[in-house]
């Protein structure tokens, strides 16, 4: 599962598992607060904050030359692109520190992060180990601008990024000059980028009138790969290794640097 459905509003699963872990760490604060008369509620906030924040900060160091050209993107974190680990420990040591000051909140603020962790770390694996991300390439029959037939498994034999997209997504608007830019820096992979829905004539148009040269755009009038992919949304980007198992997902817009960071995590493997 790889996004949550709110009625209209399609919600990225580690979204939601991080919105509901920070619910419930201050569900446990409130508590304390009520029975206790101790308030952990603003280390908490102050944890969150900070953590978040040198998340991100780490992230755009380790790529600041994406970001150079672009410095206003740093502040857009639409992307995803945080270092976790520069995050946790951040949290940790920003709550260690305030609640060494002031002994009473010491218990609360531990049983609420920790509530909250156990929460995120555990509903992570058991997405994950009930939606097992090692799946084959689907062999999807598809067609090319031009018509022809093509099928999915064609591009396998080396790491591929398949993208579903359509022209009236916002968020897959937003990131295909990305993904062009991308493509044309990693020759030795497969970068397929598949239309949902849409006919070859509209999308023809959309990328004449973006000025965009994307190659290996195919059309899926049925939706199939949706359905295979169980993909819920747009835009949805499926990283496959050079045997053709499915190591990553990512449901959302992508930039640049989260492009790329997940690309070097995908050339890593065997």
């Amino acid at each position: 599962m790889d996004a949550v459905k709110l009625g209209p509003l399609v919600i990225p699963i580690q979204v939601a598992l991080v919105l509901t872990s920070i619910l419930l760490a201050h569900a446990v604060g409130a508590w304390f607060r009520a029975s206790r008369s101790v308030d952990p509620g603003p280390i908490l906030w102050k944890m969150i904050f900070g953590g978040f924040g040198a998340a991100r900060l780490v992230f755009v160091l380790r790529h600041a030359d994406l970001y150079a050209s672009t410095p206003l993107a740093v502040l857009d974190m639409r992307d995803g692109g945080f270092d976790s680990v520069a995050g946790f420990v951040t949290a940790c040591v920003i709550g260690a520190e305030l609640s060494r000051r002031t002994p009473l909140l010491r218990k609360p603020v531990f049983a609420a992060a920790l509530l909250g962790c156990t929460l995120f770390i555990g509903a992570t694996a058991l997405n994950q180990a009930l939606f097992s991300a090692r799946a084959p390439v689907p062999a999807v029959d598809l067609r090319r601008l031009d018509g022809s037939a093509v099928t999915l498994t064609d591009f396998t034999g080396r790491p591929m990024v398949v993208n579903l997209w359509a022209s009236w997504c916002p968020p897959c608007r937003r990131e295909m000059p990305a993904m062009q830019m991308t493509q044309r820096a990693h020759p030795e992979m497969a970068f397929v980028f598949v239309n949902q829905g849409e006919s070859a004539e509209i999308v023809q148009q959309y990328l004449a009138a973006q000025g965009l040269q994307t190659q290996n755009v195919l059309i899926d009038r049925a939706k199939q790969l949706s359905a295979r992919t169980a993909s819920s949304g747009y835009p949805t980007t499926l990283f496959y290794d050079a045997k053709g198992q499915l190591v990553q997902r990512h449901m959302g817009e992508l930039s640049r640097a989260t492009l790329e960071d997940k690309i070097e995590g995908l050339q890593k493997l065997p």
